[in-house]
């Protein structure tokens, strides 16, 4: 193992050991929250269905009309959006969705930001900054059960991503839906060139939401997998989850159930699309595992879409320290802003 490799495994490591808030949540099936009966006597028969069906007919389940009652409201740190969620959750707070608004005068160019797992209302700031200095308005939204979001008495490991199989379908699905109104907003206010840029978490919630809305022109995804229960089953910061499902479900089967929030299922969608994507990975990211990260790039590279791909020698949370992250930062940048202005 080469000295850059170990150097980077380290502080990986340091990183993930130095969160001791994670939350133990126990096992559920969850179906309830995706049209199902919490008492099915036969779980797995109704998800494998379901996953089959869903991405089959994802372009309805996706869906998502312009908000009726957005309202953009002045605050010390700037403009704030909201409007009501299409998907309704069992919390009340999390169904109202909240953005930072940070528009450029005279810019007819928006990208709307999304934040990796448990990321607070401050997080990725010094993106939007320099997104607004290359010209673009930006959108940064606050994902499901995050920040002025969140459940009360859960401060991290929210419903997002969790044990509950059918309330994490629900929420990611809410997620994308999510997005999707941010960009109806978008072009009522006469925007015509729109972007989404996410990172972790938010980076698979892009790749799903610019398959399915053909006004995203452009993305920049940092960090990329392919399925959502490959990522939860190997991650190094989602052990604890898997630790309450892997008694109850198999890896291939958490796979196949959560393949309707997962991005590859969608790749074949972008062919031809005339999207611009980029995608920067980490060599040594021990949460996106790089194995599956190439397959991801081999999948999308060999469907013909119009995709950049970047390799840094360094892992999750690496990525956002010097000088990984000014290199990310310089590229998708200048990415989006070449592609949308």
């Amino acid at each position: 193992m080469r000295y850059i490799e170990q150097m980077i495994r380290r502080y990986e490591h340091s990183r993930w050991s130095a969160e001791e808030n994670r939350t133990q949540r126990a096992f559920a099936w969850g179906l309830e929250h995706i049209g199902g009966r919490a008492d099915d006597p036969d779980p797995r028969a109704f998800l494998e269905r379901f996953a089959e069906e869903t991405v089959a007919s994802s372009e309805s389940w996706f869906a998502a009309s312009p908000p009726e009652d957005a309202r953009i409201e002045e605050e010390a740190g700037g403009k704030v959006l909201s409007f009501t969620s299409i998907v309704r959750s069992p919390w009340e707070q999390n169904n109202r969705v909240w953005a930072r608004y940070f528009p450029v005068a005279g810019s007819r160019a928006a990208v709307v930001v999304l934040p990796q797992w448990n990321a607070g209302w401050e997080a990725q700031m010094g993106v939007c900054r320099w997104l607004n200095r290359l010209g673009l308005s930006v959108l940064k939204i606050s994902l499901p059960y995050h920040d002025r979001r969140a459940v009360e008495g859960i401060d991290r490991d929210n419903y997002l991503v969790g044990p509950n199989i059918g309330l994490t379908l629900q929420a990611n699905r809410q997620a994308v839906t999510d997005v999707r109104r941010c960009l109806r907003w978008l072009e009522g206010q006469g925007y015509k060139r729109l972007g989404l840029l996410g990172a972790s978490i938010g980076s698979a919630i892009a790749c799903i939401t610019t398959a399915h809305d053909r006004a995203v022109r452009a993305g920049a995804y940092l960090h990329v997998s392919t399925y959502f229960g490959e990522v939860v089953r190997t991650g190094m910061t989602t052990m604890h989850v898997w630790d309450e499902m892997r008694s109850h479900v198999s890896s291939d089967e958490i796979r196949r159930f959560w393949a309707p929030i997962s991005p590859y299922p969608y790749v074949d969608r972008m062919s031809g699309s005339g999207q611009k994507l980029l995608m920067i990975s980490g060599r040594y990211d021990p949460t996106f595992w790089p194995e599956f990260t190439e397959q991801m790039f081999s999948k999308i590279t060999s469907d013909g879409v119009d995709v950049e791909i970047l390799r840094l020698p360094c892992g999750h949370y690496s990525l956002d320290r010097p000088p990984f992250s000014m290199i990310a930062g310089l590229r998708f940048g200048f990415f989006l802003r070449d592609r949308l202005l």
